[in-house]
């Protein structure tokens, strides 16, 4: 069993979803924990979970944000960057403010978190970003999503090299993972239901992710079991990208 004992984690965007999924199992493992978001505290958070309403894309609100953990907890050693935003539209219907808000929070909010807070890490601390599958491929009406998820990839290979071996940096790339997010992706599609039928079909594990799936592949990267991982993209997708597009229905 992983554990992650006498280690001190910051998860951002741990309201809901994949984020909570993450602040559950890390304090499960014997981590203590500290999350944030845009909107209130969560009444269903574990009261031992230090909080902090905060835009990760603004400056202003990640040094607080960094200032408060520091007091709080003296150290950080795991970061995990999940907070983001997913916005269904083409790139001809974008707008500039639509730009500010997706690629703030998924793409400078990760920049603006790392830049705050790698120089507080522990020696060998861990830094997780959760990526997208869609930052490979293109999902169809998320143009600035896909995008957003690239530049995490990218930004991660760069952490690690620059940054190693002071700390480790990985991502994780998930694929369907039932949350809200999902379900308005496949909103997009002429037929919702025969597109999440047919992405099902896609799926040799048989079935869509849970946020659990993506938490545990956390808890790895932010164990001393992985000290060797690093400046790597870990797809998590049920084995969705590794099959041919033609659907044959053996799954």
């Amino acid at each position: 069993m992983i554990t992650l004992n006498n280690k001190t984690a910051l998860v951002t965007g741990g309201r809901q979803g994949i984020g909570r999924g993450i602040v559950d199992a890390f304090v499960a493992a014997g981590a203590r924990v500290f999350t944030c978001g845009r909107g209130p505290r969560p009444a269903d958070l574990p009261r031992a979970v230090g909080w902090q309403t905060a835009d990760v894309s603004a400056v202003s609100d990640v040094n607080s944000l960094r200032d408060t953990l520091l007091a709080d907890f003296g150290a950080l050693d795991i970061l995990v960057n999940n907070a983001g935003v997913q916005l269904e539209k083409t790139i001809v219907d974008t707008t500039d403010a639509d730009w500010d808000l997706v690629m703030g929070a998924n793409a400078k909010g990760t920049f603006l978190m790392c830049r705050a807070l790698i120089p507080h890490m522990t020696a060998g601390g861990s830094i997780i970003n959760i990526g997208s599958i869609s930052g490979r491929v293109a999902d169809p009406g998320l143009a600035l999503y896909n995008a957003s998820k690239a530049f995490v990839h990218g930004l991660t290979r760069s952490i690690a090299v620059d940054h190693g071996p002071a700390v480790r940096c990985n991502a994780i790339l998930p694929g369907w993972i039932m949350t809200g997010m999902a379900d308005a992706a496949f909103e997009q599609s002429a037929d919702p239901a025969a597109a999440k039928q047919d992405a099902l079909a896609r799926h040799p594990v048989g079935r869509f992710g849970e946020p659990a799936d993506i938490a545990n592949m956390a808890l790895w990267l932010a164990s001393d079991a992985a000290a060797f991982a690093t400046g790597q993209c870990f797809t998590v997708d049920g084995g969705m990208t590794a099959a041919s597009p033609i659907n044959t229905g053996l799954f």
